[in-house]
């Protein structure tokens, strides 16, 4: 029976020799009504306790395409060394796949927070870890912040307080000579400083991918939503209303954005952020048929 269901209940045997009083018998009435407050202080403490222990999740059995591994790295926020040692870590795997295709899904938050922003996206762009893998560059809520920077500083402030200033000065950009028209001036210093390949790369990404029954998007996608409608926005920023979802959502949801110390695996989806730019651990889950197992920097799993 579902604990929801169950309540407690008590039957009370009257002594035959205890006469009533106009109907009545004081002594059990006043003893049932100490016994039911109790019973009722009991039940309310044992709710709460339920509702401190989560009901255990079960993780779906899901497969990508026979034949296919996919690689997954979360977010990266400007941390140039723990990538580049986490595509070591990738290589070196890859040469005992049996896997005969190989995809590479970045799941955004490329800039801010770390120190070389600048240089995890020359990494990016130059050459494949694994020589003709496929790659899917995911946008992140960092990106977007940035474009919208860029296009209008005065009506997008915020950018600069969430790690934009250690993008702008892994990009030569010091905040510091910047004279009387403040953001404007940052914006453009930042609009040149940029490698036009830079600017392509950010202006491409992609708002999510699937592969098989896995859906790869940045922070998450609008629960009650089919997955084909879901808007660049809530791809970017969602939060609340995506984690604390129990619904499957028609794939499972392999996500970043959301800080946890370990991969987080639920019934309906997969968190793979696991702070790098503070922890120094950059994480990468690999899926293969209906297998799935991870990779970190400076741990294994």
């Amino acid at each position: 029976m579902d604990a929801i269901a169950m309540r407690p209940y008590v039957c009370f045997a009257v002594r035959e020799d205890l006469q009533p009083r106009d109907g009545k018998y004081p002594e059990i009435m006043d003893d049932l009504e100490i016994l039911t407050g109790k019973l009722e202080e009991t039940w309310a403490m044992f709710e709460r306790l339920r509702r401190l222990w989560p009901k255990q999740e079960s993780v779906r059995e899901c497969v990508v395409p026979i034949g296919r591994r996919v690689y997954v790295i979360g977010d990266i926020h400007g941390c140039r060394d723990e990538l580049e040692r986490l595509h070591d870590r990738l290589a070196a795997d890859w040469e005992l796949a049996s896997a005969k295709g190989c995809t590479i899904v970045y799941l955004g938050d490329y800039i801010d927070r770390g120190p070389d922003s600048r240089g995890v996206i020359g990494t990016l762009l130059g050459p494949s870890p694994i020589a003709g893998a496929e790659r899917i560059f995911i946008t992140g809520n960092h990106e977007q912040a940035m474009l919208d920077f860029l296009q209008a500083p005065e009506s997008n402030p915020h950018w600069l307080d969430f790690g934009g200033m250690e993008t702008l000065a892994s990009y030569g950009v010091r905040r510091s000579a910047v004279g009387s028209r403040g953001r404007q001036e940052l914006a453009e210093r930042m609009a040149e400083a940029m490698p036009e390949s830079h600017r392509v790369f950010f202006e491409s990404l992609a708002p999510y991918h699937r592969i098989g029954d896995y859906f790869f998007v940045h922070a998450g996608v609008r629960p009650g939503v089919s997955l084909d409608r879901q808007v660049p926005d809530d791809c970017c920023w969602i939060r609340g209303a995506f984690l604390e979802s129990r619904q499957w959502h028609g794939a499972m949801i392999v996500h970043g954005h959301t800080v946890t110390d370990q991969p987080d695996e639920r019934a309906n989806r997969i968190g793979i952020d696991t702070g790098a730019y503070a922890s120094g651990v950059l994480t990468a889950l690999r899926l293969e048929g209906n297998q799935r197992s991870f990779f970190q920097t400076g741990l294994s799993r």
